[in-house]
């Protein structure tokens, strides 16, 4: 393995005092399973998620608007089901969604104040998430208009990380990977359009599984954010965010881009076999500087040992990448705008967004369509390196988790710079539209999660959730959680590491 033997992985300090997952951090698969035997009923498993809910929305702070009336008459008719001997793959399991997503009854805000009226449908994908029996519990917070790698704004606070309450769990699905990592849902969705699943879960200690293009549906909209941004599940097993998966995709007859089905869960299960990886420690250019942090470098290195001593061929080769970035600006910036003609105040909106929808006005029109017709090349350019490699393992972000309010009060141009510092890793793969995993990597010395990705050709989900099963049985990062439940009512919060 081509890689620096004398980096030493910080990984194991905090998660190795970590004990054995407890009754109250069961899965999503376990918490299916539990239900369709009669260990449990909806009734119990609701009812305890929403109280912790209530009791962490002081510290945490991961939802942006709970259905607790609507989310226990949805378990009761569940148990009847239940009763009924009526079996579907999450009939009864608690689970959340990301504030962007449409529920009926509820408004969809995007992390964006203002009076949002509530919607008359259900999204594409909580249809799905329903026909499969779950219960919505709430929708969780994101930082305006999924923007920005942090989860502040003026509309709902600050969402902090269960691991530390003084650090970011990420964004913009920062909300729902709290969520998860503090053990009020076994599992929840967010979207991606430039690492917004996987960032939040390489920083919460999480898998985030960024999925192909149009795996999930995005409708109403047919695509969203120009076709950069996807929606994916985070959770704390690759099984779980697999059954999330395999639950939510699917396709709507007004979407844009519809994949071929895959069996996600079945995959999970599946020995990948002997693998070619490519490790690169090179981000996309920029322009910017974007040094890596010595504790992501030990914890992504220890990842590349631990796949070769698993009979993998690791070593360090990097993409071409080209100037890729000249196709992702105009239509991250068109997405914004799209979004900001929706808000019904936008005088209420963070100045930045609104320099980001004028950006996006600028570059509308031909520069728009020449950075989407550029896609195929990429596509082939970047696509290259999956010849002589079958995946590539890049670091998630360059740094770990930064402290709550590090960026969210830089002016536009600064937290440009500051986003493309820290998470230079995550964004190319939404240009392209090919599938990502981010797996724990372990922490940092100061006991902060750092996380890795796993990055594939298109369709490549089941070989990156193969691996991502593998490499979990062998670090057993599922077995490490907070060490403590998140505070409530001004207590103290969580320590750093975990138990």
């Amino acid at each position: 393995m081509s890689v620096d033997e004398s980096q030493e992985s910080v990984a194991g300090d905090p998660a190795r005092r970590t004990g054995a997952v407890t009754g109250e951090w069961e899965g999503l698969a376990e918490q299916a399973r539990a239900l369709a035997e009669g260990r449990v009923t909806s009734a119990e498993l609701v009812r305890r998620s929403l109280e912790r809910i209530e009791a962490t929305q002081q510290t945490v702070n991961a939802f942006r608007r709970v259905r607790a009336e609507a989310a226990l008459e949805e378990a009761a008719e569940a148990d009847r089901r239940l009763a009924a001997g009526e079996r579907l793959p999450l009939l009864g399991v608690p689970v959340a969604v990301k504030d962007d997503t449409d529920v009926a009854g509820e408004p969809t805000a995007f992390g964006c104040a203002g009076d949002f009226p509530p919607k008359e449908r259900d999204a594409e994908v909580v249809r799905r998430l329903r026909a499969a029996g779950a219960v919505i519990v709430g929708k969780t917070n994101a930082c305006e208009l999924g923007q920005w790698p942090f989860t502040e704004g003026s509309a709902f606070g600050n969402t902090c990380n269960p691991w530390n309450l003084a650090h970011t769990p990420g964004g913009s699905s920062g909300g729902s990977a709290a969520a998860v990592a503090a053990g009020l849902v076994p599992a929840a969705l967010g979207t991606d359009g430039a690492g917004s699943v996987r960032i939040p879960a390489a920083w919460s200690h999480l898998v985030g599984i960024k999925p192909q293009r149009g795996r999930i549906s995005t409708w109403p909209d047919p695509e969203a954010f120009q076709g950069i941004t996807g929606i994916g599940p985070l959770a704390r097993t690759v099984e779980d965010a697999a059954l999330l998966l395999d639950v939510a995709s699917g396709n709507h007859a007004g979407d844009l881009h519809r994949p071929p089905a895959i069996a996600a869960r079945e995959a999970a299960g599946r020995d990948p076999g002997r693998l070619r990886i490519a490790l690169a420690w090179k981000p996309a250019v920029t322009f910017t500087r974007k040094p890596l942090h010595p504790d992501v470098r030990a914890a992504v290195t220890g990842v590349a040992r631990a796949l070769v001593r698993l009979g993998h061929f690791v070593e360090e080769a990097e993409p071409d990448y080209g100037l890729v970035g000249l196709a992702f600006v105009p239509r991250a910036t068109a997405g914004v705008g799209e979004w900001v003609a929706r808000v019904p105040d936008p005088s209420l909106l963070d100045p930045r967004t609104r320099g980001a929808a004028r950006m996006g006005r600028l570059l509308g029109g031909p520069l728009l369509r020449r950075a989407r017709a550029a896609e195929r090349r990429q596509q082939r350019r970047i696509g290259a390196l999956f010849g002589p490699y079958d995946v590539l393992l890049t670091p998630t972000t360059a740094t770990p988790p930064p402290r709550i309010g590090t960026l969210a009060k830089l002016n536009g141009w600064r937290t440009d710079r500051a986003m493309i510092a820290a998470c230079p890793y995550a964004w190319p793969w939404n240009v392209l539209g090919w599938p990502g995993v981010s797996v724990p990597a372990g922490f940092s010395g100061d006991g902060l999660p750092l996380g890795a990705q796993l990055l594939g050709p298109a369709h490549g989900e089941p070989r990156l959730i193969s691996l991502a099963a593998q490499l979990q049985d062998d670090l057993r990062w599922h077995e490490r959680r907070p060490a403590g439940r998140p505070a409530a009512n001004g207590e103290s919060g969580v320590s750093r590491g975990g138990r």
